[in-house]
């Protein structure tokens, strides 16, 4: 396994915040003057998965980024509901209010980070701390939950059955236990896997010395939410601007998780970059530039 935290964040957090009984492990980069970037990882990464794309907007933007609950340096919750989206996102609150207090921040989300951020930004009140959400390789639950259930045509049951494909995975990871064996293998041949599954440089991959752990307690995730939200969805109106990044050959969430974006948020980009699932890694440029394009887009237009 490669274990390392090489990157633009200290190896040590800079903050600690306190929500309840967890504890978030808080890392920041750059200038602290600067626009506030936060940058949100999935699973079963820390913010050691930002190193690269937080190494190409330090020389202009504020960045922070935090362990999620369950994950790095961050407490560990053990009970399922614990993992709640809605309890994550509070969790981004709780660091966005702690760590820049009285700023708006723009949120850049990955994998479950970005399904964390459409939590985040479908309170009708997140505008007062958000100023934008980039979304990355994550679904709206909530807005897939409605595009399941909507009126059956060829397009709909294809784009269905193309997501149903691609997240297969997730049915075993509701089972408690089932993966466990498997994960704990697969973390000594982590970044062998990436490229295998990515095509990505090993050499490129670093993680956190909590890997095996972080896989498996962060199952939680799948076992909270996606039944959860896919059977009884709320799709809500999203306040603040959102761009949707998406990466044409990601073989874990398909463009069609995004079919009802349009429906509801009212101001939506969309981009492509020519990148598989954990494009952090694969694309830093590629994601620096573009949310830094639409970070200064949504300042000049206010």
């Amino acid at each position: 396994m490669t274990i390392s935290t090489a990157g633009p964040f200290p190896a040590k957090a800079t903050a600690t915040v306190r929500r309840g009984d967890i504890e978030l492990a808080v890392f920041e980069c750059g200038d602290p003057g600067a626009t506030p970037i936060l940058l949100v990882h999935g699973w079963p990464d820390t913010h050691i998965l930002w190193n690269r794309v937080a190494a190409q907007l330090a020389g202009r933007y504020r960045v922070i980024s935090f362990d999620n609950r369950g994950a790095g340096d961050s407490t560990v919750p053990t009970e399922v509901a614990a993992y709640r989206i809605e309890e994550l996102a509070a969790d981004v609150r709780a660091v966005v209010d702690a760590v820049a207090p009285g700023q708006r921040v723009h949120v850049l989300g990955h994998d479950w980070g970005s399904v964390i951020g459409w939590e985040l930004v479908s309170d009708p009140a997140a505008g007062d701390r958000i100023a934008s959400f980039s979304s990355l390789s994550g679904p709206n639950l909530d807005f897939l939950g409605a595009y399941l259930r909507g009126p059956i045509s060829a397009a709909r049951l294809r784009g269905s059955l193309a997501q149903g494909l691609a997240s297969a995975y997730t049915v075993a990871f509701q089972i408690p236990g089932l993966p466990n064996p498997v994960l704990r293998a697969l973390s000594n041949r982590w970044p062998r896997f990436l490229a295998f599954f990515d095509g990505l440089d090993p050499a490129l991959v670093h993680t956190a010395p909590t890997l095996r752990a972080d896989m498996i307690n962060n199952l939680k995730l799948y076992r909270a939410n996606i039944r959860a939200h896919l059977r009884n969805p709320r799709p809500r109106r999203v306040p603040v601007p959102v761009q949707l990044i998406v990466s044409i050959s990601d073989r874990a969430v398909r463009p069609v998780v995004h079919a009802e974006a349009d429906r509801w948020v009212a101001d939506l980009t969309r981009t492509e970059i020519p990148a598989r699932h954990w494009s952090p890694i694969s694309h830093p440029e590629a994601l620096a530039a573009r949310t830094a394009e639409f970070v200064e887009r949504v300042a000049v237009s206010g």
